[in-house]
């Protein structure tokens, strides 16, 4: 173990220096929210010694000085000139909360996202770190050095020499009660050194959460095959230099990509180094956790079910140095490692790893940049790797590394596709299971094996209709279908959580007898009770999920064996590893092939792929039947031979041809608002303006829009966007920042800018 590394809260003086002279010293300041700013602030003679860039203050806004809060990014010395600046009137932190890497990393976000740096640094510390989450003020004692020089010449009482002995002793400090003991006596002894002034005193907030011990289960490491050992190989070779290097590992199914990962991060830890390792799902965490806190001492869990004392805790524990691996999902990526290592983003492909709200960054765009910056390798597993991974490591950006083979010589699961357009012969089932995935269930249970089931759609059923006039029940803030949840009778939109008691007449025409037509995983849930009413069954979805800590309870109670039909949305789909799961069944692996989507054919790969990767792990094999309306597509065919790679091969030329990525550049704009006229209006004139900007830009930018969203109205917004695209990702954001740099909407309407869009809805 290396040398402990330095406590981002270790008080340290300020990396700048002010004089007396003509000079003076300006702090920097930017805001969340309107105006962003930056402005430029006096700092006091009173405040020079306690301001650090990172940190909080509160300074004077606008006309009627309204006090406002706002981060320090920079204090420079200036000779005074013009008009006087406001003064800063408080430090809110004590210390810097962001360390200086993290402070560049947020200047690298508000350029490329093109996101007001205030809102950058509002999202990477958290809200629970801002508020000090878990802590309370405390008072802290301390002894001047000069007072200790002095201590004979006082002549104090026996008990008041002892205790500022045992102070200078203490270069932190101790509060009162602990002084009290330590010196065996009452508070009165303590009280008169504070009262004459042989004590300093000090308010800190002290951490009143104290963190569960992980229960370590030690497991021995297994030997490594060739594929995993050439693997591990390739990441070592940057980690010792040290140096920078994207590494893409695509290794199928079970191929042991985790172990890989674990090898390297202990050669990171034996440097006395942290590693982060991303997961897209929180149901993944559990069971990563628990590996990695079996191979490792100290691990820290980031997720968005910890309550914010504990997410306060674990930053604190990283910040500290104290913590050799940081698992968590997306915003894990800017967990304060004083030393960084390794980064790791395991199912890189997930778009759970792109923010939905501004800052709309991608994780795995972040970890690189981070990684770059550190000098550290940055490590993206998968075995559907995302096309702009693997386009980037066939062009030689990134380096790839296959593991084609799973580990212990285990074969990949047979795939079937049952084609839901002649089932049984031309005669339909009834019901969401088929008869040959019924069987292939009822032969998994005889046999002692277990059965997960994948259908992507919540609720009990996906449309309310009226057979006799055809209305439809929609979501009156968003203009969508309401889905119907058999839980608690009531429709709800799954975008606004708008909800209605499901109808029992049509709202239209009043005819009883109205249709709930669709498949959900509650309908789901239903049959396969009714078919199989003796079998222990679960259904995890978000809507089953809900409380804190259900996904690991759910998982321990599949992994024991006490559930033998798991059956869920794509939560089950990733990750999980489950010998004895013989049997996946897709309910339907159309539900988003057919969306408005450039990347729908990606997605419906990706999700059969790893559902199917979910069997087969164990000693009695597996197999995987996938029910599909499409069995012919592209994307279905590559899923059921196991072959990216012919995947890629279709889908990429497709991308080419229409300029999509990975082959160009793509920005979004998005404009909504509760009147359709200005939206569009407004719309027309962001076109207007990029059209102008893009004129200036050769080769100019392809501009597509503006048009009606897909969902084209939303949480009672309408809502058009615009498409840009372009070669080089560079010019494209010079073009969109130069466009909408001086727009003005009108009221009530609000417009984003998506950076390389996930969502096209």
């Amino acid at each position: 173990m290396g040398p402990r590394q330095r406590d981002l809260f270790d008080l340290e003086p300020p990396p700048w220096v002010l004089d007396d002279t003509s000079e003076h010293g300006v702090a920097v300041v930017v805001f969340a929210e309107v105006p962003y700013g930056p402005y430029d602030y006096e700092v006091p003679d009173l405040l020079r010694a306690q301001l650090q860039v990172g940190a909080r203050v509160e300074v004077p806004l606008g006309r009627g000085d309204r006090m406002r809060v706002g981060y320090c990014i920079a204090v420079e010395q200036r000779a005074r000139a013009g008009r006087p600046l406001k003064p800063l009137r408080r430090v809110v932190d004590a210390r810097s909360l962001l360390s200086p890497a993290i402070l560049r990393l947020t200047h690298w976000m508000s350029a490329y996202y093109l996101c007001p740096l205030g809102q950058v640094l509002d999202a990477v510390l958290p809200a629970s770190v801002r508020d000090q989450a878990g802590t309370r003020a405390q008072l802290f004692l301390r002894v001047l050095p000069e007072v200790v020089a002095q201590l004979a010449a006082l002549r104090l009482p026996a008990k008041q020499a002892e205790a500022l002995q045992i102070l200078a002793l203490a270069p932190q400090g101790l509060t009162p009660d602990e002084l009290a003991r330590a010196v065996g006596c009452t508070q009165a002894p303590i009280h008169t050194l504070r009262r004459k002034g042989l004590v300093q005193e000090e308010m800190r907030r002290v951490q009143q959460v104290a963190l569960a011990a992980p229960s370590r289960e030690s497991a021995a490491p297994w030997s490594l095959n060739d594929d995993q050992q050439r693997a591990l190989e390739t990441i070592l070779a940057p980690l010792r230099r040290p140096s920078h290097e994207t590494i893409v590992i695509h290794g199928v199914t079970g191929s042991g990509k985790t172990e890989v990962y674990i090898r390297a991060i202990e050669e990171v830890v034996s440097y006395g180094r942290q590693a982060i390792v991303l997961v897209p799902e929180i149901s993944l965490t559990p069971q990563t956790r628990r590996r990695f806190e079996s191979r490792f001492e100290r691990v820290a869990v980031l997720h968005s079910h910890l309550t914010p004392a504990d997410r306060h805790a674990h930053w604190r524990r990283i910040a500290g140095g104290d913590v050799q691996v940081v698992v968590g999902a997306r915003s894990a990526v800017f967990a304060p490692t004083p030393h960084l290592g390794l980064i790791v983003i395991d199912e890189e492909h997930d778009a759970s790893f792109k923010q939905d709200t501004a800052p709309r960054y991608h994780a795995r765009d972040v970890a690189r940049e981070r990684a770059q910056a550190e000098q550290v390798p940055l490590v993206l597993g998968s075995a559907t790797p995302s096309l702009e991974s693997w386009y980037a490591a066939r062009a030689g950006a990134y380096r790839l590394v296959e593991m084609p083979r799973r580990v212990s010589s285990l074969p990949l699961p047979d795939v079937a596709t049952i084609d839901l357009r002649t089932r049984s012969g031309g005669r339909r089932d009834r019901g969401a299971i088929s008869q040959p995935l019924y069987q292939a269930v009822r032969e998994a249970l005889r046999d002692g094996g277990q059965v997960i089931l994948l259908l992507n759609r919540r609720g009990f059923s996906t449309t309310i209709q009226c057979p006799d006039c055809g209305h439809v029940v929609k979501c009156p803030h968003c203009d969508i279908a309401l889905t119907h949840h058999r839980v608690g009778g009531k429709a709800r939109c799954h975008y606004c959580d708008y909800d209605i008691d499901s109808p029992l007449a049509c709202p239209a025409c009043r005819v009883e007898g109205i249709r709930y037509a669709g498949l959900g995983t509650q309908k789901l849930e239903l049959e396969v009770r009714a078919r199989f009413p003796d079998v222990p069954c679960l259904r995890m979805d978000s809507d089953s999920m809900a409380k804190p800590g259900s996904h690991e309870a759910a998982l321990d109670r599949f992994r024991a064996g006490e559930i033998k039909i798991l059956l869920g949305t794509q939560m089950i789909a990733k990750g999980l590893d489950f010998p004895n799961v013989t049997v996946v069944g897709v309910i339907n692996a159309d539900t988003a092939l057919h969306f408005p989507d450039f990347r729908a054919a990606e997605r419906t790969f990706q999700l059969v792929t790893q559902v199917a990767g979910r069997t087969g792990r164990g000693a009695q094999g597996g197999r995987v039947l996938v029910q599909t309306y499409s069995p012919e597509h592209p994307a279905i065919v590559a899923a059921q031979h196991h072959d990216y790679a012919a995947f890629a091969r279709d889908e990429l030329p497709i991308r080419a041809q229409f300029g999509y990525p990975p082959t160009a550049a793509m920005v979004r704009v998005v404009m909504r608002g509760p009147i359709e006229a200005c939206v569009a209006a407004f719309a027309q004139h962001v076109a207007a303006q990029l059209h102008a900007a893009a004129a200036r830009c050769h080769p100019a930018p392809r501009l597509l829009g503006p048009v009606p969203a897909p969902l084209p109205k939303l949480r009672g917004d309408y809502r058009y966007h615009l498409l840009l695209y372009h070669p080089q990702h560079a010019a494209l954001l010079d073009v969109v920042r130069a466009g909408t740099q001086q727009l003005q909407p009108p009221a009530d309407v609000l417009w984003i800018v998506d950076v390389d869009p996930v969502d096209m809805l």
